[in-house]
């Protein structure tokens, strides 16, 4: 298990406002947090250094770009061995629709998600990119009817039970 990194109360301040605009600049971030563009400064580069914070990066609107549908398909493997589990996470890191992978307990090893075209465009994936390989015994696919809740923002507070 990793080492829980301990936010200190600028860092705790500094977290839900860097999820909600990244783009600030230290000296807006230093007054939104109460604190000097130094120490926010140090505070930042702390973050990055201990993996606690990743890159700024822009989200972009799927349905903006014709990516209208998401899809979630679930995965069961012939096979648990290492060579199967390489051979499936080299072909999901090869396909850009496939945005989220997760390892899942149940009945099923894994599930992934997906935002499509359209149902042609699902379709084309699953039987040129996961059906084809040999690990993958069968899948199962629930389609999004619509997005009620999507976020990026990690909930942060000083109680790590909540």
């Amino acid at each position: 298990m990793k080492k829980i990194y301990q936010l200190d109360a600028v860092e705790l301040k500094m977290l839900p406002i860097l999820q909600t605009d990244a783009s600030l600049s230290v000296s807006d971030l230093a007054e939104a947090t109460n604190s000097s563009p130094a120490t926010c400064w140090r505070r930042l580069k702390s973050l990055e250094d201990n993996g606690v914070i990743g890159p700024p990066v822009r989200i972009v609107n799927p349905a903006r770009i014709g990516r209208n549908m998401d899809v979630f398909c679930q995965v069961r493997m012939k096979s648990q061995d290492a060579a199967a589990r390489d051979a499936l996470k080299r072909a999901v890191e090869q396909e850009p629709t496939i945005v989220e992978v997760y390892s899942t307990s149940g009945d099923w090893d894994y599930m992934l998600h997906l935002v499509v075209r359209d149902i042609e465009d699902f379709e084309t994936i699953l039987m040129r990119r996961i059906l084809e390989l040999d690990c993958v015994a069968n899948t199962s696919t629930l389609f999004a009817l619509r997005r009620i809740k999507h976020t990026t923002m990690i909930p942060v507070s000083s109680d790590t039970g909540r």
